[in-house]
């Protein structure tokens, strides 16, 4: 007969299996989830590029004037031959066809079946804009809504114009941004803006077109600053980047112009770094558009070349404060209030 003392014994060791029982089957799924590969962790949404880059077609100009390049194979040559899958064309290399409808379709079928995007048409030979003779600056204008329409067709955002005039500094001004005016309420409907490259005279004066651009006040007017633009005539030249800082504000493109580059791929006329950080710290997050127009390098090299340093650059300036430390003091943006917009 058990003493009372064994009983004890029994009655501990049986309640100590019993709380181990509990205890594993408490503890033993954590431990067989622990065991189990985890999941792949969800990758993080990767950060858009500072920047996305288009072929302006002046950079093959020679090719196409020379017609070893016709305009129907210029996006598939920015495809094929520079990995670029957006383009901005000259109508002087199309010049008779802004209202023939089956070229256009041609030519945005070709940009399809090659995943490229129609970006703007720079305009050039339709008349002065600015003309001080008011029949014809109205000439001009209806002279550029062919263009207009055909942007339209091909997907463009955009057609580049020029605000050539005569008169005094402030009469330019005045029927410059009259011209301007008219031919956005024309594109307006049609979803296109009007923009305005610094292309000489006083065009290329930076101050000029800022106030060009706020005397047309028109929400489909801007500008497409041209990083090597800025000659005003062949004595008088105007500082790029004082002249790029004062046309970012009301940029809807940019032209990176380039014409020669040293041993490092740095164009030799422009800091690069400089320019683009000055871009950038207006806020523009659009695309940068290659217009290669050097001599000493054949130009699909330098097409290369620019795209080349553009992408270093915008690797470069991703980095954390890198933009603010490749500006002067002078090229920082104005700061406005919100209250003062």
């Amino acid at each position: 007969m058990a003493s009372s003392h064994d009983n004890e014994l029994l009655a501990r060791r049986s309640l100590l299996k019993g709380a181990a029982a509990l205890t594993a089957g408490v503890f033993l799924p954590s431990l067989s989830r622990a065991a189990q590969p985890s999941k792949p962790a969800t990758p993080a949404a990767k950060e858009p590029p500072l920047f996305t880059i288009s072929l302006a077609e002046w950079s093959l100009h020679k090719k196409l004037y020379a017609k070893e390049l016709d305009n129907l194979d210029f996006p598939r040559v920015a495809k094929n031959n520079f990995g670029i899958d957006a383009v901005e064309y000259v109508n002087s290399f199309f010049k008779d066809k802004a209202k023939d409808a089956a070229y256009l379709t041609d030519l945005k079928k070709r940009c399809s079946d090659h995943g490229v995007t129609s970006v703007l048409i720079m305009c050039d030979g339709e008349g002065a804009l600015g003309d001080a003779d008011k029949a014809k600056r109205a000439e001009a204008v209806d002279n550029h809504k062919k263009w207009v329409d055909a942007a339209k067709f091909l997907g463009c955002h955009s057609i580049r114009v020029n605000a050539q005039s005569s008169g005094t500094f402030e009469e330019q001004q005045k029927l410059a941004a009259e011209g301007l005016r008219s031919l956005c309420e024309y594109a307006d409907p049609h979803g296109l803006n009007v923009i305005v490259e610094n292309h000489g005279g006083l065009s290329s004066n930076g101050s000029w077109l800022a106030g060009v651009m706020k005397l047309t006040a028109h929400p489909r007017v801007g500008t497409l600053p041209d990083f090597g633009n800025f000659n005003i005539s062949s004595t008088e030249k105007y500082d790029r980047y004082l002249g790029t800082k004062e046309l970012m504000p009301f940029a809807k493109g940019v032209s990176a112009k380039s014409h020669d580059f040293d041993e490092n791929g740095n164009e030799k006329h422009t800091d690069y770094k400089r320019m683009i950080a000055i871009v950038l710290a207006h806020g523009y997050r659009g695309r940068i558009g290659i217009e290669y127009e050097g001599s000493a390098t054949p130009e699909y090299d330098g097409v290369r070349s620019t795209k080349k340093l553009l992408e270093k650059l915008r690797d470069e300036l991703s980095k954390p404060g890198a933009i603010d430390a490749a500006l002067t003091p002078a090229d920082k943006p104005e700061r406005v209030s919100q209250e003062k917009k």
